[in-house]
């Protein structure tokens, strides 16, 4: 039960921070979701070195994970909102759009995940 609360606790703190920032920023540019970009980016970046403190040593404890990593990292970020504005490029005919927010998300996200990972062995 504990567990469960820890996710619950990081996913909700998580959601509110990324419905926050997605309203203030995916309006500055049309047909770029930058709120939904950078928290997903944001989120690869925390992920990963999270992920990587707890892979090196043991560092973080199973509950600070599930709390931090399960919990606050999945509900900050949002693949589901991603794949929406994506359909919504797509229906609009915004192919450039499209093909650019799609590639650069994954293409940053997995760099973020990576660089996530190796500024953990510096702690």
């Amino acid at each position: 039960m504990k567990q469960l609360l820890l996710v619950f606790l990081g996913g909700g703190f998580g959601s509110v921070l990324r419905f926050y920032i997605s309203k203030n920023l995916n309006n500055y540019f049309s047909n770029f979701y930058l709120g939904t970009f950078l928290v997903n980016i944001l989120g690869c970046l925390i992920i990963g070195f999270l992920i990587g403190l707890s892979i090196k040593n043991n560092y973080l404890t199973e509950n600070q994970t599930l709390l931090l990593a399960t919990g606050f990292c999945g509900g900050f970020t949002t693949f589901s909102t991603f794949a929406l504005e994506n359909h919504s490029l797509l229906k609009s005919g915004d192919i450039f759009p499209f093909i650019f927010y799609t590639l650069i998300s994954i293409i940053i996200g997995i760099a973020s995940i990576s660089l996530g990972f190796w500024t953990s062995k510096f702690i």
